[in-house]
Formats: structure tokens, sequence, C-alpha cells
């Protein structure tokens, strides 16, 4: 470990507090981890700014604090498609797979070729990111790159198993029916179709008060405020 990267530790360290370790280890984190408040992340961000091979070092560590630091960090034009599916299978909980993970790749040249090979892995960390990297991508891509045909196959083949895929699977296969349904105009329908076939999505949230989004319900919502259509310009936060 470098003296750079051991430094980032110990400020992690100290940025840590017992009460958000109580409150992340209730949504599912693993030890090794300080407990440091994502503001706090982006505090040493702004500090360091983009420094990929730092990041690459950060995520290394194997603390997840780290790691998150190192997914806001990292260079998307420049990571490897090979550094990508490491950090996937070294994703232990699903604040990495979800968010550092999927949102970092959805950012890389490699989101759809690379989210689609995630999607039918056996490990639920590794597909958890894949779905994610998809619903992040089609939320930030022009609808005349996006590749139709297939995405309307991913959406049956949601219609059809959502309910029996892994438990974080099923939240993020929800969350793909929402972004599609939000932010490609030409598959709303079909979206909105699918989201009322899957209705309510059951998803252990662990010992916490989050709840799934319905999709249907979030949609309309979406609709009503006059945002339907809107994409975004970056998938990480």
């Amino acid at each position: 470990m470098t003296e750079q990267v051991e430094n980032i530790i110990e400020e992690l360290r100290s940025m840590g507090s017992d009460k958000s370790k109580t409150i992340l280890m209730r949504h599912g984190a693993q030890e090794p981890f300080f407990g440091v408040k994502v503001g706090d992340l982006k505090k040493i961000l702004k500090r360091e700014k983009k420094n990929h091979p730092l990041a690459l070092a950060l995520y290394e560590t194997g603390n997840s604090d780290a790691m998150y630091l190192a997914g806001l960090m990292a260079d998307a034009q420049t990571m490897r498609k090979e550094d990508l599916d490491r950090w996937a299978h070294q994703a232990y909980w699903y604040m990495l797979s979800e968010y550092t993970v999927g949102q970092l790749a959805a950012e890389t040249p490699h989101a759809w070729t690379i989210g689609k090979e995630w999607i039918n892995s056996s490990e639920e960390m590794v597909a958890t990111a894949g779905w994610s990297a998809l619903a992040n991508y089609i939320s930030m891509c022009p609808n005349e790159e996006l590749p139709l045909e297939e995405i309307q196959a991913y959406l049956t083949q949601i219609a059809e198993g959502i309910h029996e895929a892994p438990n974080r699977v099923r939240y993020v296969m929800n969350g793909f029916v929402i972004a599609l349904g939000c932010s490609v105009l030409p598959l709303h329908t079909m979206a909105l179709e699918v989201a009322e076939k899957i209705g309510k999505v059951s998803v252990n949230m662990g010992s916490t008060a989050c709840k799934v989004p319905v999709a249907t319900e979030f949609i309309q919502k979406v609709v009503k405020m006059g945002r339907l259509g809107r994409k975004k310009k970056y998938a990480r936060c």
C-alpha cells in the first residue's frame, strides 16, 4: 500500500462514526469500513479530483469507504473492461455493486457490453451491477443510439422472471423498468405495461424503513411532473 493510500485510509478512519456504521450495517454493509458519509467522501474527491491510478489502488484495499470513493474518483473514459469486471466481482454488498460499480460502468465506453455480460451472472452482486449499469446507461444515452429491440427483450425477461430473481437483482430490475419508463419515450408504453404486470416487488431491505418504489407510481409521478423523457448527464453521485 502506497503512502498516499495509507494517508487517505487514515483520513477516512477519522471521518467515520459509530452512528454511520450502525446505519450502514442495517442496510447490509460489511466490514471493513469506517462509516464515512458520502458528503465527506466528496471532500476528499474535491481535493484529489479524478485520479485513476489512486482510484484503482483505493478499491484494492477492500475497505468499503475507500472502494466507494474509488468509484467516484475513477476516470470512466480510461477505465478498462478487465478492471471493471474485477471490481464487479470484488463488490461484496449492494452499495458497491449497484452504485460504485454499476454507475461507473454506465459512464464508460463498455457500458452496454459489460452490463449484458453481468446480468447473466450467477453471482447476485455481479448481476446487480449489470442491471444497474444498463439502467443508468439508458437514462443517459440518446434514444436514437439505444438498441431498442434488445431492451424490449430485457423488459420481457423482467416481466417473466423478476419475482424469482435474487433479492437485490429484483430491486435493480425494478429500477430498470422505472428508468426505461421515465427516460426512453419510444418504450414508455411498454415499460408502463410491464410495470403494471410486475406490480409491487418484494425485496429484503435489511433492518431499515426503506421501501421498494412501485414502478407504475414512480413513472406516473414523473409524467405528472412534466419530466418524461429527460436524460441524466451523469450516473455517479
